[in-house]
């Protein structure tokens, strides 16, 4: 049975479609970028983006009843390839002990023009 998740500790959806699906003890997060939980776009710099994006994907995660040390996959998507090990280092600080699979690419646009999206395939604790 599919379970959608919602908090209002993260942004809603700015479209047709839920922050998560729960799935058995899966969750599949929709893909988060970095506005606030009122949706109000957070910095233009990828060091504010990327906090923010990993902050809204905790919380999401967290009202799925999961958390970071159970994300099994990443996908980020970035603006700028450039930007990587600023973008993996501030990854590296929430993801550290545990480290999912993963994989980034580099996008030619991303929505509200932001620089950073990232969604994550996690199982409940």
């Amino acid at each position: 049975m599919l379970v959608k998740v919602e908090t209002s500790n993260a942004p809603q959806a700015i479209g047709p479609y839920v922050q998560a699906m729960e799935m058995g003890d899966l969750i599949f997060t929709s893909g988060q970028i970095p506005l606030t939980p009122a949706g109000e776009l957070v910095g233009k710099g990828i060091e504010e983006q990327t906090h923010q994006v990993l902050k809204n994907i905790q919380a999401v995660l967290l009202a799925a009843g999961s958390d970071l040390n159970h994300v099994i996959k990443t996908t980020l998507f970035i603006k700028d390839m450039n930007q990587f090990q600023i973008i993996n280092r501030i990854y590296a600080e929430y993801f550290n002990e545990h480290k999912p699979a993963r994989s980034c690419v580099e996008v030619a646009r991303l929505p509200k023009d932001v620089l950073i999206e990232m969604e994550v395939i996690a199982r409940k604790r």
